[in-house]
């Protein structure tokens, strides 16, 4: 005899099968890589809330669950960190930030120099100008208040940042070429303190551009001793990436020594094809400085081409003061022939980024934000020079006259071997330096680097599954446990009983990346589903629209008078 329930009895069924269950999910029968580095297992994980409740190896009876996901062949592990993101507007579009959950990416941390605060009166006003495809309204001041805007707007994964120390210079001081007084250092070192109350990880530099160039030591110094007293590192796009590389580390080293906190180095590259060798002595470098008691990190991302703009083609002098400015200065005809005649030229002690590139045909445009101008989207320079009848070096200068911006930029500079051989490195991190989009929408009026679909799914698949440059426990860790140690984030990182539910279930076997330089909009593929915080954002691959991130706090939130 065959029974059927009627809907209302498999209704209550379910609901004494919930009421019964003494966990929220449970993740069973895959590989368990715990995120310390040490051997996988198979095994189960128990998810209660916000939290992992327990962890158990295959054969262990695990608890009652309501939902059940059997991860069979696929690799258990923590939620991965995108150690330098870009995520800063993208969210504010799209809270998804697709591209990257597609990757396993729990947490975005923000903050290369520049941070969403704090602002004053005439910054807000520069943001909302400086708007592009992504238009918002500024109501924050902190960056506190700017990463708890995003946590209540609703965002997928969880979100922290550095105070920038551009940010910072730019409040007190401006734009220009000129070195603070006491009383604006100590005002500089007062927002610091403030932003790592709030919350913030440290503070970031990025000082190959203007007005972050004009930052002396002693000034990052006291910046970095400011966040150090507070439990923050310092985080740097250092001074050089090129032909004084050497000099640039060692002035992250000495920050880092003065100031008495950790320092780590935001895409490390030898930039040009005449620094390439340059990679063995970065490695001693950075291993001495380790050596002698000094804790010294670096992150990357798993390509040959970095992204930023014409600026970087173009000497700092003639940028001082800020956009406007430096176009103003363009449009001078004497001040303009002094430029052109530069940018054939080594800056001394900066970088000439076109130079480094090589040629012009391997600078890549790829953001512009006057309309009449995007048909030149995904161009190389030699193909707009080509196309205006003009030097590569005063279409570079007409370009960024006519978009009123740097206009966003590509250019291929670093070996592939160097790369590859970065990615085993055991101090290590990872990081995009992009967006995370999607492929719809805003984010299909201006292009991007393929890093920004692919950064993870490139080193799992191309670097440590088909190259072996890598094992599979130690770039997971080098993805989770280790950030979250630097950072100094003690709940995350580990699938450990009582640490956030920041999880991925991925197949080793097939995650990869599509994205390419052509058709940089493309989703990796081969993770299946992401846990932030308890609650699933990717089910089989999708998005399941659920906004579960939150504003991850670093160690010195609610402890550093200001």
């Amino acid at each position: 005899m065959r029974y059927r329930l009627s809907s209302a009895m498999f209704a209550a069924l379910l609901a004494s099968s919930a009421l019964a269950a003494d966990v929220d999910t449970l993740i069973s029968g895959g590989t368990i890589y715990d995120g310390s580095g040490g051997a996988p297992y198979p095994g189960w994980v128990a998810v209660k809330g916000d939290r992992i409740v327990a962890l158990g190896k295959a054969g262990t009876a695990p608890p009652a669950a309501a939902k059940v996901i059997d991860a069979t062949g696929k690799a258990v592990s923590p939620g991965f960190v995108n150690m330098l993101s870009w995520a800063t507007e993208s969210l504010i579009a799209d809270g998804r930030g697709l591209s990257d959950i597609t990757q396993g990416v729990t947490l975005e941390v923000m903050g290369e120099g520049n941070s969403m605060g704090p602002l004053n009166p005439a910054m807000k006003v520069q943001m909302a100008k400086d708007q592009a495809d992504i238009t918002y309204p500024v109501t924050w001041t902190t960056l506190g208040e700017y990463l708890t805007f995003l946590e209540k707007k609703g965002i997928a994964p969880n979100v922290a940042s550095f105070v920038g120390a551009t940010t910072v210079r730019v409040h007190e001081i401006g734009e220009g070429d000129v070195d603070p007084t006491p009383a604006q250092l100590a005002a500089m070192q007062k927002l610091v303190r403030q932003a790592m109350n709030e919350g913030a990880m440290g503070v970031g530099s990025s000082l190959i551009y203007a007005p972050a160039f004009f930052a002396e030591t002693p000034e990052l110094i006291a910046l970095a001793k400011a966040s150090a007293d507070c439990g923050g590192m310092y985080i740097s796009h250092i001074r050089n990436e090129s032909d004084h590389i050497d000099t640039a580390i060692a002035e992250l080293i000495e920050i880092s020594k003065a100031s008495g906190g950790p320092a780590e180095i935001y895409h490390l590259k030898q930039a040009g094809k005449e620094n390439w060798g340059k990679l063995d002595a970065v490695i001693a470098q950075v291993e001495a400085a380790r050596a002698a008691g000094q804790r010294i990190t670096a992150n990357m991302y798993t390509y040959t081409a970095g992204a930023t703009g014409l600026d970087a083609s173009m000497p700092l002098w003639v940028q001082a003061g800020g956009t406007q400015a430096w176009i103003a200065r363009l449009k001078d005809p004497a001040t303009r022939a002094k430029v052109v005649a530069e940018m054939r030229q080594p800056f001394p002690g900066q970088e000439n980024l076109l130079l480094a590139a090589g040629s012009p045909d391997k600078v890549l445009l790829i953001g512009f934000k006057n309309p009449a101008l995007k048909k030149y989207t995904g161009m190389s320079l030699a193909q707009v020079a080509k196309l205006r009848g003009t030097s590569p070096e005063d279409t570079a200068i007409d370009l960024v006259i006519e978009d009123g911006t740097r206009v966003g930029t590509v250019y291929f500079l670093m070996d592939e071997a160097n790369v590859a051989r970065q990615t085993g490195l055991p101090w290590m991190a990872f990081g995009s330096d992009a967006e995370a989009q999607a492929p719809e929408g805003a984010f299909l009026l201006s292009s991007t680097h393929p890093r920004a679909y692919g950064n993870v799914s490139r080193l799992l698949g191309k670097y440590v599954r088909e190259e072996n440059k890598a094992t599979l426990p130690d770039a997971i860790r080098r993805l989770t446990s280790f950030p979250a140690t630097n950072l100094g984030i003690t709940d995350r990182g580990l699938l450990k009983a009582g640490n956030y539910a920041d999880v991925v279930v991925f197949d080793p076997a097939k995650i990869i990346d599509h994205a390419t330089y052509e058709k940089p909009q493309q989703l990796s593929t081969g993770v299946d589903q992401v846990f932030v915080n308890g609650v699933q954002v990717l089910q089989d691959g999708k998005p399941t629209g659920k906004a579960a991130g939150r504003f991850v706090k670093g160690p010195g939130a609610g402890k550093c008078a200001s």
